[in-house]
């Protein structure tokens, strides 16, 4: 518990920065929910935030196959005792009866093959888990008369790749570049599916870029632990790009809070609405914040786009999620920096255990040259 006090206390401070409304408050006590992917960097800091709220009369699952830990252990998960953690896949009948036998009144759906370039390189498997799995969920749900079904969809994903800028929910494009995305699409379209025909209460939460507390870094991870990890090692930072590409960085509890927020409010159901910042990051930026933050001496190593990264910016319009649902981004972007930091640091030995870059060349630089073709043009030198 004690390497979780700090977690725990961020997230209660959170809570009351929220102020979330009695209704809300009173709405998940005593209630049984249910996260998929629970174990993950959102899920964790969700579960936290939902044990808070039920109460001792209540109880979260937690459905997670470990798939994307190294160490297959549920160590991102708080040891409180109203959470109950099942290590399952959404895609097995066995373990989706094992978790809806404790019937759950509220669903929130965060499990996924992450992410784009893991989609690129293991697409049956990313299609099986996104899309098979999904449609699982959302089966289990229809039958046991699930109250509210909350799907983590994603904002990076859905827009495609000509979106204007700031991004908002009416836009449409079929402009998807990898599995990762159609996924998302095909989730949020299969969510309103069961809700127009079946009558299942979804909400489709269209996430973007995510960071914080409980997310390690590895192969198929996300830029900001991955740039922290490498810079607290004195290593050069890679961005694939010129650094003038931006992203709009949203900090996890914010997530979290529009998470709650749509799983209590009525109008959020068969919406559709971006959790995000608001705002925007330059990678370029970035990188110097976080050499400065680790005093990490190496320069910044410039390499050549991925194919599949068409979007030089993201903004997304947080506008619609406001009125729907009265979410309001908290924490701002050097705060949430700060905190990150210090998660880090205080958790380095078991963050340096679970972060996983297996041999080979790696997901973020991948594209460049190959392997094949840089090691034979060493040959050829060589020979000369």
């Amino acid at each position: 518990m004690a390497t979780f006090a700090k977690r725990i206390a961020l997230v209660e401070d959170y809570l009351k920065k929220a102020a979330l409304k009695e209704e809300l408050i009173g709405y998940y006590k005593g209630r049984t929910v249910l996260v998929t992917g629970g174990a993950g960097a959102i899920g964790s800091n969700l579960v936290i935030a939902l044990s808070m709220l039920i109460g001792n009369g209540g109880k979260v699952l937690v459905l997670d196959n470990l798939s994307s830990i190294k160490k297959k252990t549920p160590w991102n998960i708080a040891p409180l005792p109203n959470i109950m953690f099942v290590q399952g896949d959404v895609r097995s009948d066995i373990d989706l009866k094992r978790v809806f036998k404790e019937d759950p009144s509220i669903l929130f759906h965060l499990a996924a093959f992450f992410a784009n370039q893991n989609s690129i390189d293991y697409p049956e498997t990313s299609a099986e888990v996104d899309i098979i799995g999904h449609i699982r969920l959302l089966e289990y749900s229809r039958i046991s008369r699930l109250e509210k079904f909350i799907y983590a969809s994603s904002g990076c994903a859905i827009y495609g790749s000509y979106p204007e800028l700031p991004l908002k929910e009416e836009f449409i494009s079929m402009h998807l570049t990898t599995p990762y995305q159609v996924n998302k699409m095909t989730g949020e379209m299969y969510c309103n599916f069961y809700h127009h025909h079946y009558g299942l209460k979804i909400a489709n939460c269209r996430f973007f870029n995510s960071y914080g507390p409980g997310e390690v870094p590895g192969q198929y991870r996300n830029v900001i632990p991955n740039f922290i990890f490498w810079a607290m090692q004195d290593r050069s930072l890679p961005i694939t790009g010129n650094g003038e590409e931006t992203r709009d960085f949203t900090y996890v509890l914010d997530l979290m809070q529009g998470l709650l927020k749509a799983g209590y409010e009525e109008k959020a159901v068969g919406e559709n609405f971006n959790l995000a910042s608001g705002t925007e990051t330059r990678i370029r930026d970035l990188a110097e914040m976080v050499n400065r933050a680790t005093g990490n001496p190496a320069p910044i190593n410039f390499r050549e786009r991925r194919v599949w990264d068409t979007k030089p910016r993201l903004l997304a319009s947080v506008e619609k999620a406001r009125r729907l649902i009265g979410y309001e981004p908290l924490v701002g972007f050097e705060e949430g920096f700060q905190t990150n930091i210090e998660w880090f640091r205080d958790n380095w030995e078991i963050i340096e255990g679970v972060a996983d870059f297996p041999p080979g060349m790696s997901s973020a630089v991948r594209g460049a040259e190959s392997i094949c073709g840089i090691a034979a043009k060493n040959e050829s030198e060589r020979i000369r």
